[in-house]
């Protein structure tokens, strides 16, 4: 008997058959069509702000020195290029700043912002668009930070280490090499104090081996022991020194010499940190990246140089916050862009220029009371981006109203 079902035929069930599911973006079509106003103003604004940058801090004194002194052009030109990706660093932010101000008072002014709040969509999700804009710049500006601007920043040194004369700017200190070592040792109020325990002295070094080696010994509360030495080599197996030729004085508690060894190789026990000094390259710190700054704050700190750690703690900080300056300005130009009316490109770039001086100004209060030691360098850092996202967060709720 048959069913009145039909059954379905193997060629309606193949996969073929099967509707397949479409790729969906996760950002919606107002987002995708801001986003890509964005992008023109974005790239006019690094290449503006990039040229203003590079002809105000590089290209003039470029010229003067080809002009007067005779430099080459072909060497000026590449130390143009080089210095050219600092500068790109520094347009991020203003370039954020000018594309959200900008695109948003083009919105504004065009009554696009008016369009959309009829349909109900608030201004604080109108301005997500810029806000994601913000982050990708500020990941593609740390990462510049990091991977291209030390190197080129270090290569132009060497370049006018070139034109005064020398060969290369050496990779390491080449002579008269010292370092303290300290502990800490308790003290009688329940604090510890930092304590001279070794004073380490090379005369020479020629980027492998030391010479004319004196080490102090200070580790027994009182000078304990003196090593001199014609060489040393540092032994990454052993992770000990090897002093060639060389006397061990061994001093009593009185000052008198207890002992003497001579010796035409010796291994010793002590740290690795005198020969991180003089390897580490003679870079400031705009030449290094993080992890060759913090490398440095950790030898200054086993040598106890004060004033010169505090100053690369700064620009540690620094390095870590002048890119989230993107987020504080992309916010706060699409927030007061939404607000403007009737406002043309040379209106917009005058408005930038202003914020971006308030902003640097604040940056350079901030950064003097750090040296001053008024303030943490941590927290000195991050005022001007806490602040401008304060007054980006406040206009945009009252814009959200």
């Amino acid at each position: 008997m048959a069913s009145g079902i039909s059954q379905p035929s193997p060629r309606q069930i193949s996969p073929s058959n099967v509707p397949k599911t479409r790729w969906r973006s996760p950002l919606s079509v107002m987002d995708r069509y801001i986003l890509m106003e964005l992008v023109p103003p974005l790239l006019f604004g690094v290449g503006a702000f990039s040229s203003l940058g590079i002809s105000v801090g590089a290209l003039f004194e470029l010229i003067r020195r080809v002009s007067e002194y005779g430099l080459p052009i072909g060497l000026a030109v590449r130390v143009l290029v080089l210095k050219l990706p600092e500068f790109i660093s520094y347009s991020f932010p203003m370039s954020v700043l000018l594309a959200t101000l900008m695109t948003y008072s083009r919105f504004s002014s065009d009554s696009e912002l008016v369009a959309l709040k009829g349909a109900g969509i608030r201004i604080r999700r109108i301005v997500l668009p810029a806000i994601i804009m913000s982050l990708i710049v500020t990941g593609i500006a740390f990462t510049f930070n990091e991977l291209i601007v030390p190197a080129a920043n270090h290569r132009v040194n060497i370049m006018w280490n070139d034109i005064r004369g020398r060969d290369q700017l050496p990779a390491f200190q080449e002579q008269d090499i010292l370092y303290q070592e300290y502990e800490e040792v308790p003290g009688p109020d329940g604090r510890s104090d930092d304590v001279l325990s070794r004073l380490f002295y090379a005369r020479r070094f020629d980027g492998r081996t030391m010479y004319g080696l004196t080490v102090l010994d200070f580790s027994q509360e009182r000078l304990g022991q003196i090593v001199n030495a014609e060489s040393g080599i540092w032994n990454a197996n052993d992770e000990r020194w090897d002093f060639y030729n060389g006397t061990i004085y061994l001093v009593d508690a009185d000052g008198s010499y207890g002992n003497i060894l001579r010796f035409e190789q010796q291994q010793l026990q002590l740290p690795r940190t005198p020969f991180d000094i003089a390897s580490l390259a003679k870079r400031e710190a705009n030449e290094m990246n993080l992890i060759e700054a913090w490398e440095r704050v950790r030898v200054l700190r086993q040598k106890g140089s004060g004033s010169r750690l505090r100053r690369l703690l700064i620009r540690i900080q620094e390095k870590y916050a002048l890119p989230f300056a993107c987020l504080v300005f992309g916010l706060t130009g699409a927030v007061l862009g939404s607000r403007l009316r009737r406002t043309g490109r040379a209106l917009s770039f005058a408005i930038s220029v202003l914020i971006i001086f308030g902003y640097y100004l604040l940056y350079s209060i901030c950064s003097a009371t750090a040296h001053a030691e008024l303030l943490p360098p941590i927290v000195a850092a991050w005022i001007p981006n806490v602040t401008g996202l304060g007054i980006g967060g406040f206009l945009l709720i009252r814009a959200n109203r």
